[in-house]
């Protein structure tokens, strides 16, 4: 069996931290705060951001960089994006030449516009890198829901190495080579679960919901296309998947911002209230700016953008959809879909 690190200590890392150990592997888990590090050794439990959850013993946390990153084979960091970039240049100083770099954080880095899987290449660049990426809610996978996520890398032998060390009777891992695809769905999904969590909060209903929901993934295809990533890639798991799940239920932190702030709470208010890491509010910044140098059509984020940036209203949201200048159902018919992904 080999050694397999895990750096970041929030839920989602805690549980496919748990995963891999209960595949039989050792996992060093590096978490930030030293204490609760100590207090997961003790009790086999994050009871910071994964409570009640028990641990198995072969994930061992650590403060240590080091020691977590020396000697792993496969390293999945799962950091806020705000972070990552430091955070991978303290792992890329102590981890093996050989080691494979899995990114599992869903955001935009702030004035570069680089996904994450770009900053693993800028920073090891010898590395083979993918991203981990679905409707992934941590709850429900530590609760042994049945989940399906996604591995994309341009390599096959990440995918299938990934796929080998995740799959349990729960976890099914699905693979992908358009990486820069599947890690755009992931970013830009949490910027409409925040409108969706709004909508909620306002007494919005489920015809409003399916229409957010899919307006919002003709957004995502539109963007993406324009950047180059594949359209069709939007239609799966870590696309229309992932969209669906977040826009749906209270356990997305980007919901819960979005309900915040529908309740009326101003942006800092909704983030002390939900007490992690929303990376939508960070996202919403990066694609606006980036949409409106690429003159894309985006009135769902840019009208998220004036709210949070401009005390704009939810109002004028749902005004602007509902009188918006395009109003084709299917902006990309089949034909052109097919077309477009075998450029």
């Amino acid at each position: 069996m080999s050694k397999i690190a895990v750096i970041g200590g929030g839920s989602f890392g805690t549980v496919i931290a748990n995963i891999i150990a209960d595949n039989g592997h050792d996992v060093r888990f590096w978490m930030r705060s030293e204490e609760i590090a100590t207090q997961v050794n003790a009790r086999h439990e994050n009871s910071a951001y994964l409570p009640g959850h028990q641990l198995n013993p072969r994930v061992v946390a650590t403060h240590d960089m080091n020691a977590a990153a020396s000697g792993a084979s496969l390293i999945f960091v799962a950091v806020p994006s705000r972070s990552f970039r430091e955070v991978v240049q303290s792992v890329v100083a102590d981890m093996p030449a050989t080691a494979m770099l899995i990114s599992t954080t869903k955001g935009i880095e702030a004035g570069s516009f680089d996904l994450m899987s770009q900053i693993l290449q800028e920073e090891a660049p010898s590395a083979k890198v993918g991203v981990l990426s679905g409707p992934n809610l941590a709850k429900e996978i530590a609760d042994r829901q049945l989940t399906g996520t996604v591995i994309a890398s341009p390599h096959e032998e990440v995918r299938e190495r990934v796929k080998q060390i995740l799959k349990s009777r729960t976890f099914r891992v699905y693979t992908n080579d358009d990486m820069f695809g599947v890690e755009l769905g992931g970013s830009l999904k949490n910027i409409y679960a925040i409108i969706a969590g709004m909508a909620a909060s306002l007494g919005m209903g489920f015809n409003t919901n399916a229409m957010l929901v899919t307006r919002s993934l003709t957004e995502m295809a539109r963007f993406g296309r324009e950047l180059g990533a594949d359209p069709m890639t939007f239609l799966g798991l870590a696309g229309v998947g992932d969209l669906v799940v977040t826009c749906s239920t209270p356990l997305s932190r980007n919901y819960r911002i979005g309900q915040a702030l529908g309740a009326g709470k101003n942006i800092d208010e909704a983030i002390n209230a939900v007490g992690q890491t929303a990376e939508g509010v960070n996202t919403v910044k990066q694609v606006k700016e980036k949409a409106d140098e690429l003159d894309v059509y985006m009135p769902l984020a840019t009208g998220l953008y004036r709210i949070l940036y401009e005390q704009d209203s939810i109002e004028n949201i749902i005004a602007s959809l509902m009188l918006g200048e395009q109003a084709l159902d299917v902006e990309f018919a089949a034909k052109e879909m097919k077309q477009l992904s075998e450029e």
